[in-house]
């Protein structure tokens, strides 16, 4: 079922689990993600940025998709359709409007008060949908940034003061990660993270999930993490696979064969990652 992300990140956090937050880029991705995670009787979120929904034809067009996907794949998983990294409140509301269960408002670039007010603004208006409102605070690097210990952290006030100023329901504070591929060694700051999870009790998401090795990520899920982000290592696998079937296969032209080559690989990195969290049968 397509559900929002309020029970299947409370269950995570009181079972010391992660949920895996997959992106989406077009129909194979999505079926290949929900094929394996059903498989493996995990929950999924499926995370869309606003540039894939662009891509794929806009929000309805992605709405309609995952859902119809869900009911002829016979999927018996939960799901949430997630916009990741909204980028304004008018962003956020058409994706409620269109069907999404869940929407990221990126209000971090923001000073603390204004990301209350916007991100608070998103909050109100999804509870009238039963939409669920993650938000983000600090500075979370791309992947042009260099991994340092001079990144700078959210601290435990202002997440406290995000919190309980726009009543979200889930949280992704800047504690050393980065999006895309990793420049250097990722340092999370773990004890930070732990003081953020006591003092909130929020279920807290990672992003930049990939690049980090798997002991750290096993501490952060420790440390209160119920959700990671995962896109840049499928977008990975899924290429190598493809481009090495093109470069033994040259004649072949038919799109569906040449997206098909990458699903094996991609799908073994699928159930690697739900090993790691823990999340296999916990549907």
């Amino acid at each position: 079922m397509i559900v929002n992300s309020k029970e299947m990140l409370e269950k995570a956090r009181d079972k010391k689990y992660a949920v895996a937050h997959f992106n989406i880029n077009n129909l194979e991705w999505t079926r290949f993600i929900l094929e394996e995670c059903n498989k493996n009787q995990s929950p999924v979120i499926l995370g869309v940025s606003e540039g894939a929904c662009k891509y794929m034809g806009g929000y309805k067009v992605v709405a309609d998709m995952v859902i119809d996907l869900h009911k002829s794949l016979n999927i018996d998983i939960p799901v949430v359709l997630h916009l990741d990294h909204g980028s304004s409140f008018e962003a956020c509301k058409e994706a409620i409007d269109n069907g999404f269960s869940s929407v990221m408002i990126d209000a971090s670039r923001y000073p603390l008060e204004e990301n209350i007010e916007i991100t608070k603004k998103v909050v109100d208006y999804a509870k009238k949908f039963n939409v669920t409102v993650e938000a983000e605070i600090g500075c979370i690097g791309g992947s042009e940034d260099e991994v340092t210990s001079e990144l700078k952290t959210t601290s435990v006030e202002d997440a406290l003061a995000l919190v309980q100023g726009a009543q979200i329901d889930s949280l992704a504070p800047a504690l050393g990660s980065v999006h895309g591929i990793y420049k250097g060694e990722p340092k999370l700051d773990f004890e930070k993270m732990k003081q953020i999870r006591e003092k909130t009790n929020m279920p807290l998401v990672l992003h930049g999930g990939s690049g980090i090795d798997d002991e750290k990520i096993k501490t952060a899920i420790q440390c209160g993490i119920c959700k990671l982000n995962i896109n840049t290592d499928l977008q990975i696998v899924w290429s190598k696979a493809v481009r090495s079937y093109l470069e033994e296969n040259k004649e072949v032209y038919d799109p569906r064969k040449i997206i098909k080559s990458g699903e094996e690989a991609m799908k073994k990195l699928i159930q690697e990652k739900l090993i790691l969290l823990g999340s296999i049968n916990q549907k």
